[in-house]
């Protein structure tokens, strides 16, 4: 469902945010690879179903495939980098502290759309590599402030060139694990959790995202192999435009052999074990990394102060949204 805010004037027209645009991507790149010590690599747009290597996401998504006859197999349209990233470090010889961003770029054909729903899915995917001794939470939390710091540096740089900018955005991470947040809100669905604890702090982290709870649900789903559920979470943000809670990252460090064994059960997903990319997992023949995906669409949308998130890149609507959209004054690229 979309949503007009009421009194919404973009602060900046067409051609600003389109030259807004391609700063945040270049400024934020910069400083995300200084702030992790990540250099950029070129990354698939379709991988082979039958690696193992596409990402399920909540496990019900429908990827979208099609044949290649000149190879004789079928693709499938990546969903996330989640697990190629991992296989790479490991094909190109990244060492413990190092690691890697690419453009990731997906069709989510199952998406419901709204102001910051979309069926194209552009971020940045990034995964370093750790050892054992940095496989922890300090780990997790330190990045998280990273990211954050570089968020909010390329706040700055953009609103030094666009003064009609007013977006503010609070540095001081609040960190908080789901289950002490339903045990806050224990009467409200997760998204209505979320909302009501990021409106109170404005920069928020949720750890621990993937296993159930003491409700027996989940805070979110989370597919069992790419993410430690113990060691994982999202980065939100308070949306003054929409008053609500903006999801711009989920991340984590990821599963090490004995927590993979302990999630595909748990997910009942043991038909998984025998893919090439689990084998290599469970038998401890890929690097321990951190790593996730931090969007570019949403970052532009948080940054620019925008309502919807088809005024920072072109995809496709439906015809209630585009009318909507249009009577409001709101131009959908």
């Amino acid at each position: 469902m979309t949503i007009i805010p009421e009194h919404y004037q973009p602060a900046l027209g067409l051609y600003e945010t389109q030259k807004a645009i391609g700063l945040i991507k270049n400024i934020f790149q910069v400083k995300l690879c200084a702030a992790l010590r990540l250099k950029r690599v070129t990354a698939p747009l379709f991988v082979d179903p039958a690696t193992g290597l596409n990402d399920d996401l909540n496990g019900v998504e429908r990827p979208v495939s099609f044949d290649v006859p000149a190879v004789g197999k079928d693709a499938q349209v990546v969903h996330s980098l989640a697990k190629w990233k991992r296989l790479a470090l490991k094909n190109y010889d990244f060492f413990v502290g190092k690691g890697l961003v690419a453009d990731m770029n997906a069709i989510r054909r199952d998406e419901e759309l709204d102001n910051l729903h979309s069926i194209y899915v552009d971020q940045w995917d990034w995964e370093k590599v750790i050892d054992e001794s940095t496989r922890n939470e300090a780990t997790l939390k330190d990045t998280v402030e990273r990211i954050v710091s570089a968020i909010c540096g390329t706040l700055d740089e953009l609103k030094w060139q666009f003064s009609d900018l007013s977006t503010e955005l609070c540095r001081q991470v609040f960190f908080i694990k789901s289950q002490e947040l339903e045990d806050l809100y224990p009467d409200k669905t997760p998204k209505e959790r979320e909302q009501l604890i990021v409106k109170e702090h404005k920069t928020v982290f949720i750890q621990q995202i993937g296993g159930k709870l003491k409700s027996g649900k989940p805070h979110d789903g989370r597919a069992p192999d790419y993410d430690d559920w113990e060691l994982n979470g999202d980065l939100l943000f308070w949306h003054e435009p929409l008053q609500c809670a903006l999801e711009i990252s989920s991340m984590g460090i990821r599963v090490d052999p004995e927590s993979l064994d302990r999630q595909l059960t748990l997910a009942g997903c043991e038909e998984r074990r025998k893919l090439p990319f689990h084998q290599m997992l469970l038998q401890g023949e890929l690097p321990l990394t951190i790593g996730g995906g931090i969007g570019q669409s949403r970052l532009c949308m948080l940054l620019l102060g925008k309502a919807h998130v088809g005024e920072v890149q072109a995809s496709l609507w439906d015809e209630e949204t585009q009318r909507l959209c249009k009577e409001a004054g709101i131009v959908l690229l």
